[in-house]
């Protein structure tokens, strides 16, 4: 199952759990999110986790951005990490 990178692209998070630049991995557990934010990213996260490439508009990719449900406040994208990519810069 793929690795997939979570960036909070902007936050003005009413309860403060979210500041931007921030980062999750999610493997194969929910990663620290809210459970609004959480609900509104899942089935792109698991998507991408099986395999699925998304709509970007005109073009298909292995990432998203959404937005949290209170307004918009937290922007955040989800994006597919090249597992081969880190194992080759492991063994470096």
């Amino acid at each position: 199952m793929a690795k997939v990178k979570l960036t909070v692209t902007d936050s003005n998070c009413r309860c403060g759990y979210f500041s931007k630049g921030q980062e999750f991995i999610v493997e194969d557990l929910c990663p620290p999110l809210c459970h609004e934010l959480w609900n509104t990213v899942y089935p792109y996260v698991f998507a991408l986790q099986n395999g699925a490439d998304l709509d970007r508009g005109s073009r298909r990719a292995k990432t998203f951005d959404a937005k949290c449900p209170d307004e918009g406040r937290v922007c955040i994208r989800g994006e597919v990490i090249d597992e081969q990519a880190e194992t080759t810069a492991a063994m470096r």
